[in-house]
């Protein structure tokens, strides 16, 4: 099974970049995006081989999920059951035979951190206790835009980026908690490499030089562990600021 995520950044703007030609070539079992910024009735997407799982923000051009899923899930459901975290259209979950697949766009901490508090203290506690919950009834797979480079290897200039969002000790103790509770980072699982990012800043031409962050993810229960057969990052697919993440699992 082929799994894809990525932070298309304005669906309707990707459309325009090539979006369907990369869709059809690499034919994902199940396609998650983050950061749509559209409501479905803004804009019409064919998928004739994928059912299609929208949860938008209430704000207009804001945030927004996207699942394109072949197989119909047993069930589909928003948010993580908590309304104060629910209004910004960040989680879709889909349940399947064997696993929950769990797609995610996390609360950015902002420039001048000001929602690092509401980060720290209030997203990541509760959105991991979620994961654990799904995990009693069925393994989990999540994936999506998790906003933190987990660690020094994962950008490219760690020094000069230490208390900027995405790369706080707050928020790199977040992604601490979900590993040392049971969940694998696929990508580093097979990589250890440095100079792998999935995203980068339009200025600069900070792409063209790989100076970028390592912030997009797919991340599995350990007892999936011995199903998993590969993870990847797709540098090469153009049409946002960041790139494409997948991985192929054995389910």
């Amino acid at each position: 099974m082929k799994l894809l995520s990525w932070n298309v950044n304005g669906i309707r703007a990707c459309l325009k970049k090539g979006f369907m030609d990369f869709f059809n070539d690499m034919d994902a079992d199940i396609f998650s995006i983050q950061e749509t910024k559209a409501n479905p009735d803004q804009v019409h997407i064919e998928t004739p081989s994928h059912n299609q799982f929208w949860n938008s923000a209430e704000k207009k051009g804001y945030s927004g999920t996207l699942v394109f899923s072949k197989e119909k899930p047993i069930s589909v459901f928003n948010g993580i059951g908590i309304e104060e975290h629910d209004k910004e259209g960040r989680v879709i979950t889909s349940e399947y035979e064997k696993f929950y697949l769990v797609n995610v766009y996390t609360p950015n901490s902002k420039r001048e951190l000001e929602r690092l508090a509401y980060r720290e203290k209030e997203w990541d506690v509760e959105f991991l206790k979620y994961l654990k919950n799904l995990e009693n009834s069925k393994p989990v797979i999540f994936c999506g835009d998790l906003n933190v480079a987990h660690k020094e290897i994962d950008l490219k200039n760690p020094k000069s980026n230490e208390r900027n969002a995405g790369f706080t000790i707050e928020e790199r103790r977040g992604f601490d908690n979900i590993v040392n509770s049971g969940f694998i980072d696929t990508f580093r699982y097979f990589n250890t490499e440095g100079d792998n990012y999935t995203w980068w800043s339009y200025m600069g031409g900070a792409r063209f030089r790989n100076v970028g962050w390592r912030i997009d993810y797919f991340c599995i229960s350990e007892i999936l562990e011995k199903n998993l057969l590969s993870a990847s990052i797709h540098p090469e697919i153009m049409g946002s600021d960041h790139c494409p993440v997948s991985i192929e699992i054995d389910i």
